[in-house]
């Protein structure tokens, strides 16, 4: 099949069409950008390390405690200001999740090391509260209930409590998941332009809330996400049908957005890939990117 690729206002025209790609439900799916270099995923010998810290937070709605793992980076200074990333993860996961099976430590410390990143903290949250979390264990629907019921603790607990040490505006913040957590970025980043202008779905996207949403309001440029990334691994199965129907919904609503083609399935080497391609390219001075269809 025939990938069709179209950028406007230049800038990251070349490194982003690289990236792009636009699929249809039931065609084979070929990966649209090389594999990260061996070892990106794996500690460096030589690089400076960033530092990790487990957060404990109270939902002022729900009156429950969450928790989550911080990413500071390398030489993190409490006295400056720095953009973060929020990472969401899948039905089975929790605030162990992007640093343990996805290596999100390593591949951040490395991506710093080769200067391709802007200063930033990760931000790594539980969806689901400590108290349910032995149900949660017992079974996947709970999980699965409470996980796309965080959008609201993310917004009016968690973010609130991080913001000490960032810039709290749309510009420097970006929100992205895996799977599950995929779909609450999709949705929740979409619904929220004045909270996130970097967005990314790994691996998951429903557009079922979003249809007919008055909040996805993209008619004036300072609702326009800076950058909207969706990706899929080309053997998944479970997501590639419904990554292709987002990438539709948004195609037609002339919504700019990045559709990339990993090599996997549903996966953690495809989410690890996601972020090594995916970091880079937030915070960056450079207009939004627009992905045409064929």
């Amino acid at each position: 099949m025939k990938h069709h690729h179209k950028t406007h206002r230049a800038t990251l025209a070349i490194f982003l069409a690289a990236m792009c790609g636009t699929i249809t439900p039931g065609f084979a799916l070929a990966p649209s950008q090389p594999e990260p270099p061996a070892g990106f995923n794996a500690p460096r010998a030589g690089v400076a390390r960033g530092k990790i810290a487990t957060v404990e937070f109270k939902s002022k709605s729900t009156g429950e405690k969450f928790r989550a793992t911080v990413y500071m980076p390398p030489g993190y200074s409490p006295a400056k200001k720095y953009s973060a990333l929020y990472l969401l993860h899948g039905a089975s996961g929790d605030e162990n999740t992007w640093t343990h099976e996805i290596q999100a430590y390593a591949i951040l410390d490395n991506l710093f090391a080769d200067k391709k990143l802007e200063p930033m903290i990760a931000v790594m949250p539980s969806s689901l509260p400590k108290s349910a979390r032995k149900q949660a264990d017992e079974s996947r629907d709970a999980k699965q209930k409470a996980g796309m019921a965080f959008g609201g603790v993310l917004l009016n607990d968690l973010i609130p409590f991080i913001e000490a040490p960032v810039i709290a505006d749309r510009e420097h913040r970006a929100l992205a998941g895996l799977s599950m957590g995929a779909g609450l970025a999709f949705n929740t980043g979409l619904t929220n332009p004045d909270k996130f202008a970097w967005i990314g779905a790994f691996s998951g996207g429903g557009t079922r809330r979003l249809a007919n949403n008055p909040q996805l309001d993209v008619t004036s440029p300072e609702r326009v996400p800076r950058l909207l990334w969706l990706s899929v691994g080309n053997k998944d199965k479970l997501m590639s049908d419904r990554m292709a129907t987002a990438d539709s919904f948004l195609t037609e609503r002339k919504i700019p957005h990045v559709f990339h083609i990993n090599a996997g399935g549903h996966e953690p080497w495809v989410w690890m890939n996601d972020l090594y391609h995916f970091a880079p390219l937030l915070f960056k001075n450079e207009p939004n990117v627009t992905v045409a269809v064929r």
